[in-house]
């Protein structure tokens, strides 16, 4: 009342103020210069000016920060690892604002039939809202929001059109930048794996360990089944000449099936840079 309220805004103005030159003589002109600093400068200790040099440094975003989408991949049983989460049924797309996701159903290339894994996923990042819908409403906790917000580039219709490649990463990624959101999910879930792993586990008369802090990370770490997987990958002729008399059968077993589909005149393989061209297409006219 009678202008008190505006002299102590005043007030914390003018004390901001001096105090920024009086941190800078405590710093000795060295306030910018190491980590230390900064966390101190962002601390609840203080004062002065609360300038970030970005981007040499950067705030911490809290757990709940949301930004572009991204796919979980199976990370924890290696029985499935690299797997999707997502089944391709469909629902974010549906629920997405401004329409930015498109997907493309996976099939079995012997069958023709249906399977729940995608066969192309797309996201355009210059038209997604961060609403984070998508995320919300997967059933499966198979889309989740990333932190990432450096995403700027030149070349818009190419680089800002996230194909399934770059959108997947691993359960493990999750559980790093937001570590209680991924512990309150798997505890609904009843586990750390895929809800449709654990509901064969539980066919199969097993039972998923239930989700603690303590188990959060297991013994074998995502970067140790990386690289055996790769080293797998890298080796393949020891292994196929060890066997060589054993392996012979085997090795023209796949050969056959994998020519039978092409020759009966099975669903054409999908033509992703026919379908990032049409993308392209559409974000250009409008």
């Amino acid at each position: 009342m009678y202008g008190k309220g505006i002299a102590n805004g005043l007030w914390v103005t003018f004390k901001h103020f001096f105090n920024t030159y009086i941190d800078d003589i405590r710093y000795a002109g060295r306030k910018y210069v190491n980590k230390e600093n900064f966390q101190v400068r962002q601390g609840l200790k203080t004062q002065g000016a609360f300038t970030v040099q970005y981007p040499d440094e950067k705030i911490a975003v809290p757990e709940r920060f949301r930004f572009t989408p991204f796919l979980i991949t199976e990370d924890q049983d290696p029985a499935h690892m690299g797997e999707d989460w997502c089944t391709s049924c469909g629902i974010c797309a549906k629920v997405c604002p401004p329409q930015c996701i498109w997907i493309v159903r996976g099939s079995d290339p012997v069958t023709g039939r249906p399977v729940p894994q995608p066969e192309a996923f797309f996201i355009d990042i210059d038209i997604c809202m961060n609403c984070g819908f998508c995320a919300e409403f997967c059933p499966f906790d198979a889309i989740k929001m990333d932190h990432d917000y450096e995403m700027a580039s030149y070349d818009r219709t190419g680089y800002h059109i996230h194909d399934k490649q770059k959108l997947s990463k691993p359960l493990s990624y999750w559980k790093t930048i937001a570590p209680t959101t991924a512990l309150e999910e798997a505890v609904d879930r009843g586990g750390w794996e895929h809800s449709d792993n654990i509901k064969a586990m539980k066919k199969a008369g097993k039972t998923a360990a239930a989700p603690t802090k303590e188990n959060m990370w297991p013994s074998r770490t995502l970067l140790q089944l990386a690289e055996e997987a790769a080293a797998e990958q890298e080796t393949p002729a020891p292994v196929a000449e060890a066997p060589a008399t054993a392996s012979a059968p085997k090795a023209t077993a796949p050969a056959s099936t994998e020519a039978a589909p092409a020759a009966g005149g099975a669903k054409p393989k999908f033509d992703k840079q026919a379908m990032l061209a049409k993308i392209r297409e559409k974000k250009a006219n409008k």
